[in-house]
């Protein structure tokens, strides 16, 4: 795979940033610490997703890692370090957690999850919260493990809970229990379980497909919404729904695609 740094000012520490075409790619780089995150971590991961958000060029972020885990989840020393803080420090840092999650959330550019290994804790969130998620068959695991050291999931409790139903992520929350990529994907946790040799390059076909096919102004537009529809009520939701769907009709990828459509072309996004 070809890929260029799309971020040649600006080394991180804990993460590596590249391009593929329009295809951003994030990867975890701490697999001495089984891609564990830390402040550096967040702050760097939130960092990279809003310069790609913010940048043109790319239609689509790949979040991938090195090594054999996906992420285990929040680095336990910094954690150590984390209970000798005062409870506004504690809110300040748990602040960073939020603005990655809601970043990524809210982001107007697809995130697909490249899970090649255990994904446990606070990295099975870092993956939740993305939009599609692609797991190795043989090696991926997922978990919320947080209640078996005295912790909780408490930020991503809030996408979990919106991406699976309040009763499945009961049952992962309170157990604790940590459950293979097949199990994930029948309880709609992930997109698709792909063979671990094939993961890659799947992942890859998948992106670019949905880039080529699908116009990035309606994928931005309805990520937006279905940010926006969770904090509404029937009434407002509906409203807020008109008026998303009269301002679209007049957008020139709606124009393009319908006139493509008309004349019997593929439109080239």
């Amino acid at each position: 795979m070809n890929t260029e740094s799309p971020l040649p000012q600006r080394l991180f520490d804990t993460i590596r940033c590249d391009a593929k075409d329009r295809i951003a790619i994030i990867t975890l780089s701490r697999s001495e610490k089984r891609n564990a995150l830390n402040d550096a971590m967040i702050r760097e991961l939130t960092e990279a997703f809003l310069f790609f958000g913010r940048n043109g060029t790319y239609r689509a972020i790949i979040l991938k890692a090195e090594g054999n885990v996906f992420c285990s989840g929040a680095d336990l020393e910094y954690l150590q370090k984390l209970s000798q803080y005062t409870l506004e420090q504690n809110q300040d840092d748990s602040r960073n957690l939020m603005k990655l999650f809601r970043t990524m959330y809210e982001l107007k550019k697809p995130i697909i999850a490249m899970v090649n290994g255990p994904a446990l804790a606070g990295g099975c969130g870092l993956a939740t919260v993305c939009d599609f998620i692609f797991a190795s068959k043989e090696k991926a695991q997922f978990g919320y493990t947080e209640v078996k050291i005295g912790f909780i999931p408490a930020i991503v409790m809030i996408f979990l809970v919106r991406r699976i139903g309040e009763g499945r992520a009961r049952e992962l929350i309170l157990s604790g229990e940590i459950i293979s990529a097949r199990d994930a994907y029948d309880i709609g946790l992930i997109t698709d379980v792909v063979d671990d040799e094939e993961l890659e390059n799947f992942t890859f076909e998948f992106t670019e497909k949905l880039i080529k096919q699908n116009s990035g102004s309606s994928i931005a537009l309805s990520k937006e919404m279905l940010a926006n529809i969770n904090n509404m009520d029937t009434t407002q939701a509906l409203d807020y729904a008109a008026m998303m769907n009269a301002l679209t009709r007049m957008s020139e990828d709606c124009k393009k695609g319908v006139a493509a459509f008309l004349n019997k072309e593929k439109v080239k996004w």
